[in-house]
């Protein structure tokens, strides 16, 4: 059975950082194509940023290039995390993990950066709430 559980989120200040993790049960996360959303409250659910093929390039919403770092740990290939550094209050949101296998992904013609796109991912995390406030 896959099971994501993000943990991390909480509420930091504007400049802070904070590091979201995903852990993966049931499965390894070597052969999925993986991606971090987010939800503001009254939005849409936004792709924040993804690896969507075996080689491991990342993409990253125009919103946090150059603040997010997309992951995932090598050795047990069972977390995936975001690093998030100099946050705004207009990052407030829950924040989740949600992955594909790369065969379904490339067969559903999934490329590049469409990995950024929710349509794309069959399993999901509940979700982690992060609150960027002064």
């Amino acid at each position: 059975q896959v099971q994501l559980v993000e943990s991390g989120g909480g509420l930091v200040q504007p400049g802070g950082s904070l590091r979201l993790s995903c852990a993966a049960s049931g499965f390894t996360l070597d052969n999925y194509a993986i991606g971090w959303f987010r939800q503001a409250p009254g939005k849409e659910l936004e792709g924040v940023s993804c690896i969507g093929s075996s080689d491991d390039t990342t993409y990253y919403a125009d919103s946090v290039k150059g603040r997010f770092t997309i992951s995932r740990d090598n050795a047990a290939k069972k977390t995936l995390y975001l690093q998030m550094n100099s946050l705004k209050p207009e990052d407030t949101a829950v924040y989740y993990c949600a992955v594909v296998p790369r065969v379904v992904r490339r067969l559903r013609g999934g490329y590049g950066s469409s990995c950024l796109q929710r349509s794309e991912y069959d399993f999901w995390g509940q979700g982690t709430q992060v609150n960027v406030s002064s």
